[in-house]
């Protein structure tokens, strides 16, 4: 058996908190490995330029701004790609499909240039990767984790190619069927939506006026986001949707021809954007909920969607995820600054206090959101509706509001 690399913290998983935990740990000092399946290459690449809608991703985040600051810390932000290419949107527009409720969110009014940003997964993982190649970060790309090993005081992974890690600390950012945090036995509370989310890029006939629209309904909401093209005379009517469905629902939409889907979807929208005139491969999510009972255990933590998977309605999950990334950075650092080593147990009691409160809150409004507008009675369609209409004209609680969202 070949001798084990050795390291203060393994990260397994390149993506987009992973990465940006590795890159953090590897500037404060600790020797650290990160994992990915996916080869380096692809996630490198430079994306064609987009000027239609096949063109873009179809998954995206809504960055928010304490997001921002987290990537501009790593140096990451604003991202390598042109600028044109992920837009900020500067007005979000809410509104009840089956009343007269609405509410409206502006930069403006909370005094910062935009309320978020919108860009595609892979130019931001794509920027990330590109800097841990350049950091002291060690990267094994392209390598599978097989297994899970402890032996007395050590514990570390096996991967595909026979190699052995050994780690102080080992953060599992494998996503929400994360196979580290089954292997070790942290077991979640989960549940099936018993929906399925729709995402695709549109085109639209008239522009997003950089204004997220997102339209709720008793079978599910339904997230336009805006796009910006690459240099196109068009570049500002492309929007990114999501359009959660319940799964019979979300089954058939899936199975409209393009123009059947362009129809429904402009008529589920209302036509705020005029005409639906372009829409790429659709892609059909199922949605659950997981939420990990403990985010660690001896020599191991979670982190991202590994601990805690979000339904999409509030566009929340990147940013949760990269609140634990913070988290987790802000407890080791001081780990390194007092010499303790990054398996502390009291530093990672801590990180799971400051974490599960905040994502347990989150996923509870989510769900509550969820169940108050996939209601049809009367009583409770006047209520939404007047709460709407209220918390809109609420100033100081809606920039409350607002700026909980933002992360500030």
């Amino acid at each position: 058996m070949s001798a084990a690399l050795d390291c203060d913290i393994l990260v397994v998983g390149g993506g987009l908190t992973g990465t940006a935990l590795a890159l953090g740990l590897a500037k404060q000092g600790w020797q650290v490995i990160l994992v990915e399946a996916a080869d380096g290459n692809s996630l490198t690449a430079t994306p064609e330029p987009a000027t239609s809608v096949d063109e873009f991703e179809p998954r995206v985040s809504a960055l928010s701004i304490a997001s921002q600051r987290l990537l501009a810390d790593l140096e990451c932000w604003p991202l390598r790609e042109a600028p044109q290419r992920y837009c900020d949107y500067l007005r979000m527009c809410v509104w009840d499909g089956d009343g007269t409720g609405s509410i409206e969110f502006d930069a403006g009014e909370m005094q910062v240039p935009a309320l978020g940003t919108i860009v595609e997964n892979r130019l931001v993982v794509r920027t990330l990767f590109q800097a841990a190649l350049a950091s002291n970060v060690r990267v094994l790309d392209g390598v599978r984790v097989t297994a899970w090993w402890e032996e007395g005081n050590s514990r570390g992974i096996t991967l595909d190619d026979g190699r052995r890690i050994r780690a102080s600390l080992t953060v599992a950012a494998d996503g929400a069927n994360s196979r580290l945090r089954q292997w070790v036995g942290l077991p979640t509370r989960e549940w099936d939506y018993q929906q399925q989310a729709i995402v695709c890029t549109v085109e639209t006939a008239q522009p997003h006026q950089a204004t997220a629209w997102q339209r709720f309904s008793p079978t599910g909401p339904l997230a336009l986001l805006p796009l910006l093209a690459d240099n196109d005379a068009r570049r500002d009517h492309f929007s990114s949707i999501v359009w959660s469905q319940d799964t019979l629902e979300a089954r058939r939409l899936a199975a409209l021809d393009d123009g059947e889907f362009k129809s429904a979807l402009g008529q589920a929208i209302e036509h705020r954007l005029g005409a639906v005139v372009a829409v790429s491969r659709r892609l059909a999510v199922p949605l659950r909920q997981r939420h990990a009972k403990d985010y660690v255990r001896p020599g191991l933590a979670l982190i991202g969607d590994a601990a805690h998977s979000i339904h999409p309605l509030a566009g929340q999950g990147a940013n949760l995820g990269y609140s634990d990334v913070r988290v987790l950075l802000d407890e080791l650092a001081q780990a390194f600054s007092k010499g303790l080593p990054p398996d502390d147990s009291l530093l990672l009691a801590r990180y799971q206090r400051r974490r599960k409160g905040e994502n347990l809150a989150m996923m509870a409004a989510m769900d509550g959101f969820k169940a108050l507008f996939g209601q049809d009675e009367p009583a409770l369609r006047w209520l939404r509706n007047t709460g709407m209409r209220w918390l809109d004209g609420a100033g100081p609680l809606k920039r409350r509001v607002a700026a909980e969202a933002m992360g500030l």
